[in-house]
């Protein structure tokens, strides 16, 4: 941000913020809360670790990117992986702290909330506490990691939690968790307290259909821990039509285990969802989420979710208003679920209120709200 930029924020009474995210070179759900931050900031530096800008949207290219030493690294847009022990020292030597900034907002998953920020406060939007930090073991077999590499992994993961562990305790940071269950974890491995500020939600692309059709829905990337393995086996099994949206390194297997009752549809559109989610009998989750976008937007649609009972979903599907829940990671439990839920009973006006809680305007009403507080 620019000196006359600055005296013209602090002459409006607008703060002058500071934005900071892990890194940018693929787009995900991190992504989708970081444009609505830079849309409600739009003169706030962004710095990151590093930016691929052929692999990002278009848009970006006007932001104000700032990325660090380690975007000059050989080949680390395609394979980030390989350099991940230097994130934590990269974000750790940005010092935020010169007094050129009222906020520091950092939108973490990663290593970004290390940042020094002196005493100029941070509001902190944890998407996650690093998960291949806090739940190595988990995320090693989620990716399948040779033992070997896990071996040789350890001892780094151990520094790397000593370190994260640390720079949470800064009493400038402040925590805002996007559901429950992160607020939960934060409480676990910082052993610091949050608020809960649920992320955006673009529900004005959805709206209810008069009338549903007769399949099931989902719309996921085709990865493990997805568990859409779970919906493939249950609905094969009943033979109930299922389609699916999305693609992934998971997808051949699972078309090789599906019934010709299950589809795959591939990557679809944007502009084609609104009707493939406003017309499905139900939309279905078997996932364990840190929030879950897409059972947001099927409400929104005026659909029920059937959703596995744990994680974000507990945040944003009423059980019995807007939805059901299986309480198992099984087939058997899923296809219960399905065949005790009646998705005719449910008011799909029900479903689209409960989304509006999940709006981008209340988000940015919310976030806006916490930096006035904090100053």
């Amino acid at each position: 941000m620019t000196a006359q930029e600055h005296t013209a924020g602090a002459q409006s009474g607008e703060p002058r913020v500071a934005l900071v995210h892990d890194w940018l070179n693929q787009y995900g759900g991190a992504e989708r809360v970081l444009e609505h931050l830079v849309d409600l900031f739009p003169a706030a530096p962004l710095y990151t670790s590093i930016y691929w800008r052929e692999g990002m949207p278009d848009a970006y290219r006007s932001w104000p990117i700032r990325p660090l030493w380690m975007d000059r690294l050989p080949g680390i847009h395609r394979h980030q992986q390989l350099y991940f022990p230097l994130y934590a020292l990269a974000f750790d030597r940005l010092n935020l702290g010169t007094g050129n900034h009222d906020v520091v907002v950092t939108n973490k998953s990663g290593f970004c909330h290390g940042v020094r920020t002196g005493a100029t406060p941070q509001l902190c939007y944890c998407l996650s506490p690093t998960r291949y930090v806090w739940q190595f073991e988990h995320y090693a077999a989620r990716e399948a990691l040779p033992g070997p590499l896990r071996v040789l992994l350890r001892p780094i993961v151990a520094l790397l939690r000593r370190w994260d562990y640390q720079v949470a305790q800064r009493p400038q940071t402040h925590f805002v968790a996007i559901s429950r269950e992160i607020q939960a974890r934060i409480r676990t491995f910082y052993d610091r307290d949050s608020e809960i500020i649920h992320p955006p939600v673009d529900i004005e692309r959805f709206r209810p259909f008069a009338e549903h059709e007769d399949y099931y829905l989902i719309v996921s990337r085709l990865v493990p821990y997805k568990r859409i393995d779970l919906a493939v086996a249950a609905f094969t099994a009943m033979g109930l039509p299922l389609v699916v949206v999305g693609d992934g390194r998971d997808r051949a297997a699972l078309e090789a285990e599906a019934g010709p009752n299950v589809r795959f549809l591939g990557h679809v559109p944007d502009a084609d969802l609104p009707a493939l989610l406003g017309r499905c009998r139900a939309f279905v989750f078997p996932g364990y989420e840190d929030f879950g976008i897409a059972p947001v937007e099927a409400q929104a649609a005026g659909r029920p979710v059937i959703a596995y009972r744990a994680g974000g979903a507990l945040d944003t599907v009423l059980e019995g208003t807007t939805g059901a829940f299986f309480d198992e990671p099984t087939p058997e439990s899923l296809a219960a679920a399905v065949q005790a839920f009646d998705a005719d009973a449910v008011d799909p006006v029900a479903c689209r209120q409960n989304a509006e809680r999940f709006s981008a305007r209340r988000f940015r009403t919310e976030i806006r709200s916490r930096i006035h507080q904090l100053l």
